[in-house]
């Protein structure tokens, strides 16, 4: 991993245990806009991407209206151009209702998030035939991402083997499922799949010790199935995205139907570098799930004068910054964490420092 040389300023000291990591893309966040914009907007979520050493995010479709047409698509990601303080790449969604915006929205969309299982809104796709319909519609040259649960994400599969086409699976979540995906991999299909932070870091246990603060989709699931994951980590695993989902904490302390989700753009390279301090992976790797993979899976550009300064020995209870998420709030507060995000630097401008917007 590249060290430190001559990238600061001249009267200021460099430390050459810190490690420069590029700037990270995270593919899966929600943003909230349109319809949601008390938990998060634009300019919050990207403030809270910045600081958690993420440069560059891939937004979700499930809004309030969703993003199933051309028009509705282009004004959002054109707000996203103007509030956001990172690039932000708007997924676009689909139903068989919308399945006419399809050729128009695969022209100018970088991906297509279809959901398997329940879901806010109006993008659930219920069975097979549905699936299948909509993947031929999509451009095979650009990603399909399916959230896609327990035997849904054998249907995934087989979509991937029928059609010869690529398709990536989110939010990973038990051992069952990443050893069908490492199966298909073998098999030679051409398919691909994230994990979250909170599921590799976090169990039932943290659910029940939470409360509604632990509720996600999927949920938090058994001891042997974080292990499961960890032991994919160096090879069936592609990418590691957050699912960055904020609630404000009246909705979520609500007495019936908390909403699922957590936030996580603030925390996931911390717990990353942690784990790596703790031998669990190696750094290269750490830049391949959270950098490598995700720009090459996603096509997304390359970020000149980008990156991320990092103190792999400091210590901390996190977090160690005020939070800049709307939300306000992490599961893991109070967690102890090594591996510091220092400084991160956006098109050659400092716009971080020691966990302070810039």
């Amino acid at each position: 991993m590249e060290m430190l040389k001559n990238e600061r300023d001249e009267n200021e000291m460099v430390n050459p245990n810190w490690i420069k990591l590029p700037g990270l893309v995270d593919v899966h966040v929600h943003l909230r806009v349109p319809g949601g914009e008390h938990k998060e907007d634009f300019r919050s979520g990207t403030a809270a991407a910045l600081v958690g050493g993420i440069t560059q995010v891939m937004a979700m479709p499930n809004t309030n209206p969703p993003l199933t047409d051309l028009d509705t698509w282009r004004h959002y990601q054109e707000q996203a151009e103007w509030e956001g303080l990172c690039p932000v790449y708007l997924y676009c969604g689909a139903t068989m209702a919308s399945l006419e915006q399809l050729t128009m929205l695969g022209r100018i969309a970088k991906a297509l998030k279809i959901y398997l299982d329940p879901t806010y809104g109006q993008l659930k796709v219920d069975n097979e035939e549905d699936l299948l319909h909509i993947a031929q519609a999509w451009p095979r040259d650009k990603v399909l991402s399916l959230h896609a649960e327990g035997d849904n994400i054998r249907m995934g599969i087989r979509v991937s083997e029928k059609l010869e086409r690529p398709v990536h699976f989110c939010h990973v979540s038990r051992k069952d499922e990443i050893e069908w995906i490492a199966t298909a991999k073998r098999d030679g299909l051409p398919v691909t799949c994230e994990v979250t932070p909170h599921h590799l870091f976090l169990t039932q246990a943290d659910a029940q010790r939470l409360g509604p603060l632990g509720d996600m989709r999927p949920r938090l699931a058994e001891q042997r199935d974080v292990e499961g994951l960890w032991d994919r980590i160096g090879s069936t695993i592609d990418i590691v995205a957050t699912d960055h989902a904020p609630h404000t904490l009246s909705e979520k302390s609500a007495a019936q139907n908390p909403p699922p989700g957590v936030p996580g753009l603030e925390s996931a390279l911390p717990l990353m570098l942690t784990a790596v301090a703790e031998g669990r992976l190696s750094m290269a790797r750490l830049k391949a799930l959270m950098y490598d993979n995700p720009r090459r899976i996603f096509n997304l550009p390359e970020q000149a004068d980008t990156w991320v300064e990092v103190d792999p020995e400091e210590s901390y209870t996190f977090p160690d910054h005020p939070l800049y998420t709307k939300c306000g709030w992490s599961p893991y507060d109070g967690m102890q964490m090594q591996g510091r995000i220092k400084r991160v630097v956006l098109d050659g401008k400092e716009v971080v420092k020691n966990g302070i917007i810039q």
